[in-house]
């Protein structure tokens, strides 16, 4: 009977949605307060029911209840207790479940703390968001219902969870992705409801821009956990390998992050409103294609859910029209929004500007690799792969123009900057880049190799232009504490964020020139050396998990005459499905990880080994981690926990107040 509980849920979280989309919308062109007002009660509604059609699913994994198909098919009576409450968001039903509780989540925060939105703003953009949540209930509800029952001879100990999925990682990573994926729905409502309105000026900016902030920190830690989890538990070593499913949650990030620096130029001086609203749009659209292609089908990939063609047509349909009325209502209020203000060509705006059509170049580029071979599929044209050859051909060197314009917008002033007091900024700025960045690359590396030598330089000017910018804002205070004390968090985070980068870049670069690895068969007692660690192999035992074998591998890591860890990679056979897994022996540090992972086993005791030495593979993550943190800073930036009715900052203010929050 509970099950049944929670499809009611479902039903009556679908009715206060269809409300939610018409009513309050309705309220606001007849100029009914009472149907505006009613927005936030049926946010809170739909949320309640979903969390409580959630918590259902959560309940029957807990209890092993085999008559629901979908737990029986993703659980199983031996699986951890943390893992039967991870399999709730496994496969499709619960992560689609999943889903809509965040989008209500969303829903439900932004009708808490947007107080201070006029009623008539609040209610469009509930609405909006009330609309896209219909979309994902009917289509939960009519194709993939998480509480269809398996009467009839239900299984006695269940299918279990797929064993790639029995992980810490993918305990946190979906829900974190799914944050950030669904926030930018918060953003694109915003912008939906500034055009219903006809009225985009520096005041939707302001409103929408710490939702987006906020949203795109949660998707940068979802990649970045992606990445980590990709790297330790599929057992080949590598952080990021062009997967067509890692590509749809990196390309709404790329757009994110343009519209981050786009919407800093709408809420500072009034410009690129409809470019703004435009990548909004865009943003959220690459979100719900990302859905489309994980739960379609027409994805091979470890992290996909391919499912029936119905599906995947439905969600192609309602993505069409998202995506399709969104951008007719721009087509049709857009034009008439226009920017009097004007910018130089060496003014920020001006080096915002590029760094927009950089990252929305990348992105496209991105966008290409990705849905090409599926196209070239889908006309009969036959089959072609696109890989990393093509992806790293062409954004590395985008990369490095984004990094370049960085740091001259960083220091580079609004409306315009005199090219002469522009180069004074630039020029020491410039030569010590150069001068430390080879000095770097020289230094840590066993052969000069010129990409990381431009990476190097390239981390420097970020870092250096960020220290130059600090101490230009502090140049007229009574001291330099004072002066530090003075600059708000939002810059605080910029700087964070960008330095961030910097260190993700340090990280891409070692890994990817001064690793190294071996291939090889070992056998119990035998040693090989490589970069300077020497690895003693010391055979596996069986051992026995608790619903899996586990092959449990030993070997020791000398240097300079002693043991300096023990790693144990294992190799597991989970016996309900007949799935092998590698598990990867770690010794993780901050200039290298020592990485080992057992292959097949071979005659007479011996074993496949792949054995690493990572050069500074954890400052990809350490640098997603202050991205993140930057990004949080940022958003919690005092001026926006002033009443939005309070007056927004004029165009033409101060040249010498910077970029803001620009991460």
């Amino acid at each position: 009977m509970i099950p049944e509980l929670g499809q009611l849920s479902l039903i009556i979280a679908l009715c206060f949605a269809v409300i939610l989309s018409v009513v309050p919308l309705v309220g606001t062109y007849t100029g009914h307060r009472t149907w505006q007002a009613l927005a936030k009660p049926l946010s809170w509604g739909q949320f309640f029911f979903l969390l409580v059609a959630f918590l259902i699913l959560v309940e029957a994994f807990v209890a092993d209840d085999f008559t629901v198909a979908y737990v029986a098919r993703n659980s199983n009576t031996l699986l951890p207790l943390p893992f039967k409450v991870s399999a709730v968001w496994g496969a499709h039903e619960g992560s689609l479940l999943l889903w809509a509780l965040i989008l209500a989540g969303w829903m439900f925060a932004v009708s808490i703390f947007s107080r201070s939105l006029p009623t008539i703003m609040l209610a469009r953009v509930l609405s909006v968001m009330g609309m896209v949540s219909v979309g994902f209930l009917l289509f939960m509800i009519v194709t993939s219902n998480p509480f269809e029952r398996l009467l009839l001879y239900p299984p006695a100990d269940g299918a279990d969870l797929n064993p790639l999925l029995q992980d810490f990682g993918l305990i946190i990573h979906p829900p974190m992705l799914y944050m950030g994926y669904v926030g930018f729905s918060v953003v694109f409502a915003f912008a939906i409801a500034s055009l219903l309105g006809g009225k985009l000026d520096a005041a939707w900016a302001r409103w929408s821009r710490p939702w987006t902030i906020i949203a795109w920190v949660f998707l940068t830690l979802g990649i970045s956990l992606g990445s980590w989890w990709a790297y330790y538990e599929l057992g080949w070593g590598g952080w990021w390998f062009w997967d067509p499913v890692e590509n749809a949650s990196f390309m709404p990030w790329l757009a994110g992050t343009a519209l981050i620096h786009s919407l800093a130029v709408s809420e500072k001086r009034g410009m690129f409103k409809s470019w703004t609203v435009l990548l909004a749009i865009l943003t959220f659209s690459l979100s719900l294609l990302g859905t489309f292609l994980v739960r379609s089908g027409v994805l091979t990939s470890v992290h996909a859910f391919a499912t029936d063609p119905a599906r995947g047509s439905f969600i192609l349909m309602f993505l069409l029209l998202v995506v399709g009325g969104s951008l007719t209502l721009y087509a049709l209020r857009a034009p008439v929004v226009k920017s009097r203000a004007g910018f130089g060509l060496l003014s920020m705006e001006t080096f915002l500007l590029l760094n927009n059509i950089l990252l929305v170049t990348s992105c496209a580029m991105v966008l290409l690799g990705t849905l090409f071979p599926l196209i070239f599929d889908a006309l009969g044209l036959g089959k072609i792969s696109v890989g990393p050859p093509y992806f790293n051909t062409l954004f590395v060197p985008l990369t490095f123009l984004i990094a370049l314009t960085m740091g001259i917008g960083i220091l580079s002033r609004w409306k315009d900057t005199e090219g002469s007091w522009l180069i004074s900024q630039l020029r020491w700025v410039l030569l010590a880049s150069i001068v430390l960045g080879l000095a770097i690359s020289l230094f840590q590396g066993t052969s000069f190799e010129l990409a990381v030598a431009l990476s190097m330089i390239l981390v420097c000017w970020i870092v250096l232009t960020a220290i130059k910018d600090i101490l230009n804002r502090c140049r007229n205070k009574p001291s330099l504490i004072a002066g530090l004390q003075s600059i708000r968090r939002s810059v605080w985070g910029m700087h964070l964020v960008h330095i961030g980068l910097a260190v993700s870049m340090v990280g891409v670069a070692m890994v990817s020139f001064y690793s190294g690895e071996r291939d090889l068969r070992m056998a119990p007692g035998q040693t090989v050396e490589l970069a300077g660690y020497t690895f003693r192999f010391d055979g596996v035992e069986r051992r026995r998990g608790p619903n899996y074998l586990s092959d449990y591998g030993t070997l020791q890591v000398i240097r300079d005459g002693r043991v300096l860890t023990t790693l144990h990679p294992e190799k597991r056979l989970y016996q309900v499905q007949g799935s092998v897994m590698s598990e990867a022996g770690i010794d993780a540090g901050l200039t290298r990880d020592l990485y080992i992972a057992l292959g097949d086993s071979l005659e007479e005791g011996a074993w496949a080994v792949r054995i690493q030495v990572k050069a500074f593979v954890r400052w990809i993550w350490l640098g997603s981690l202050f991205m993140a943190l930057g990004g949080c800073l940022a958003a919690l930036d005092r001026r926006y926990r002033v009443k939005a009715r309070q007056r927004v900052m004029a165009p033409g203010a101060q040249a010498g107040d910077g970029l803001s929050a620009a991460v």
